[in-house]
């Protein structure tokens, strides 16, 4: 539920700056695009950060981001040809 407030407040700007170039304006609707990823990655980002410790203690959560986590450092070594 933390994570659904932030995400209902700016995932509707996203449609709407969508719209807003639909209508022909490209750059306001393109600058409206960019501002709604930021804030969207803003916001669920520090909520996220808060609530991780308390996620983490969730059975089914620490095995989803031990996964995740080892497929981006995989990816990491993949891409970069280092390890951490």
């Amino acid at each position: 539920m933390v994570l659904l407030v932030p995400l209902l407040l700016v995932e509707p700007l996203k449609v709407v700056a969508v719209f807003v170039a639909g209508k022909g304006h490209w750059i306001a609707g393109t600058g409206a695009l960019i501002g709604a990823y930021a804030a969207s990655l803003l916001f669920v980002e520090r909520v996220f950060r808060a609530v991780k410790p308390k996620l983490l203690t969730l059975p089914w959560f620490t095995r989803l981001w031990h996964w995740f986590t080892d497929v981006r450092h995989r990816a990491l070594v993949l891409v970069t040809g280092k390890s951490r």
